[in-house]
Order: C-alpha cells, then sequence, then structure tokens
C-alpha cells in the first residue's frame, strides 16, 4: 500500500532533523481539530520523558483553540525545566510550521525551551 503524502513529509522532516540534531531529545507535537499535544522523548531508550496536553485543561466552548496551545506550551515547559531539560529539536511532523503550531513553540522558546 502506497504511503499518503501525510506520512512522507512527517518522515522526512523526522530524517532530516534527526542527522543535525542526534544529541538533543525530541520534543513531538500532535494537533487534532481541538487539542494539542506534545511529549519530548529519548529516541536513544525509547522513552517518553516529558508529556502535556490541552485535554487536562477543564474545556468550554468559549476557549479558543490558540489559547489551548498557549496552556499546553507552558505546561510543557514548566514540567520540562523541572527535568532539567532546555534543549530539545521541535518536531512538528506533517504539520506547517503556521497557526497553532507556530504558537505553540514561541511561547515554549519564550519560556526557555531551546530549538
Amino acid at each position: 500500500m502506497r504511503k499518503s503524502i501525510h506520512d512522507k513529509r512527517a518522515e522526512r522532516v523526522r530524517r532530516k532533523l534527526k542527522k543535525s540534531n542526534s544529541n538533543r531529545f525530541r520534543l513531538s507535537v500532535f494537533r487534532s481539530s481541538r487539542n494539542i499535544s506534545a511529549q519530548i522523548i529519548d529516541d536513544d531508550n525509547n522513552k517518553t520523558l516529558v508529556s502535556a496536553s490541552s485535554l487536562k485543561k477543564d474545556i468550554n466552548d468559549k476557549n479558543k483553540k490558540s489559547d489551548l496551545s498557549v496552556y499546553a506550551a507552558e505546561l510543557l515547559a514548566k514540567k520540562a525545566l523541572e527535568k532539567k531539560i532546555n534543549k530539545v529539536y521541535f518536531d512538528r511532523g506533517s504539520y506547517r510550521y503556521h497557526g497553532r503550531i507556530k504558537i505553540f513553540a514561541e511561547v515554549l522558546r519564550k519560556n526557555g525551551i531551546d530549538f
């Protein structure tokens, strides 16, 4: 079965990032139609070190999706800095660096995560 364009793009992005950032942890982002979640992964040991999601917040219909991205990014940055993780590489997967993904990345940078 053929791979979709979505899968090919995600593989291409991961391959290029891993080649140039072999000594850093990977920050993987997942975006659904309503929520956003992310995790920092140690690929050498196949372990998730830190994770955060907008699902943990009491969601009501008045919250904007971009506000949920800000909440999840602040939560992830707080947890990562507690574990002394401040350098990662940003794996956006097949998503464009635009909209909620861009907001998520900018908030992480403001909170001390370097990528």
